[in-house]
């Protein structure tokens, strides 16, 4: 120790030994807002933002039982005169939903050899379809289910009647490839929405919201008859529960 000493190693040690710094605590930097556009996936960058304040305004109509019903609005108006009116079709007797073309499990039934394409829903199933007597084309077929809640009328009574022509050739389909066509936007799965409102079926609630030759009065007037009428059927004849709907609660 007493040579380390002499030959100065503990004050060379000393002199490499770094001292202690005392380090000063960072300033956060306030975070500047960003007012530039946020940056979006080229893949969504031409779909429209969601606006999450239209979902609380739905979520807060559904607590209080309010019924909506939003259609985006189209490139062409849509509008509908007494001869569209006329056109719509009714039944004499009500069609159960989501049985005919369905197992056992109340699953629906496709078959890509045996079955038939509804024009409505683009489905290739088992079950009854309509034919129409004018065009006889693909375009006049359509499952029950499709027929009753999309345009108000029974399967079975289309095809008793020799003179049945098609929503198509009646230029009241709504399917999305026609509205489509027509510069209109689909209407999606609004049935359920339109039967609380006292709609026979969906056409009968796009006719008869949308009529431009009823006007005024006229038009309330049409709309408060279908409304009086289809309560009484839906108490009645339509049903409210199915098989399917059972086995699914």
């Amino acid at each position: 120790m007493e040579r380390m000493h002499k030959l100065g190693l503990f004050d060379l040690s000393l002199k490499l030994k770094h001292p202690k710094r005392n380090y000063l605590p960072k300033k956060k930097k306030a975070v500047q807002p960003n007012h530039s556009p946020q940056r979006r996936s080229s893949r969504i960058m031409n779909l429209v933002p969601i606006n999450y304040s239209e979902r609380n305004r739905e979520s807060a109509s559904k607590e209080n039982g309010v019924v909506e019903i939003c259609i985006p609005e189209g490139t062409n108006p849509e509008v509908y005169t007494e001869e569209h009116e006329e056109h719509l079709g009714d039944c004499e007797s009500a069609w159960e939903l989501y049985v005919d073309g369905y197992d056992e499990d109340g699953n629906r039934i496709y078959d890509p050899i045996k079955g038939e394409t509804c024009h409505q829903c683009r489905q290739k199933t088992l079950g009854q379809h309509t034919h129409c007597n004018k065009c006889e084309l693909l375009q006049g077929k359509f499952c029950g289910d499709c027929l009753y809640m999309r345009y108000g009328e029974n399967v079975m009574e289309a095809n008793r009647n020799n003179k049945w022509v098609c929503p198509p050739c009646r230029g009241i389909c709504n399917c999305s490839r026609c509205r489509r066509g027509k510069g209109w936007r689909p209407t999606g799965n609004i049935y359920s929405k339109v039967s609380k409102l006292g709609f026979k079926s969906v056409a009968h609630y796009l006719i008869k919201t949308r009529g431009t030759e009823l006007e005024g009065s006229d038009a309330e007037n049409s709309v408060a008859e279908e409304k009086s009428e289809t309560s009484a059927d839906t108490k009645l004849n339509r049903p409210t529960l199915t098989r399917a709907s059972k086995k699914r609660a």
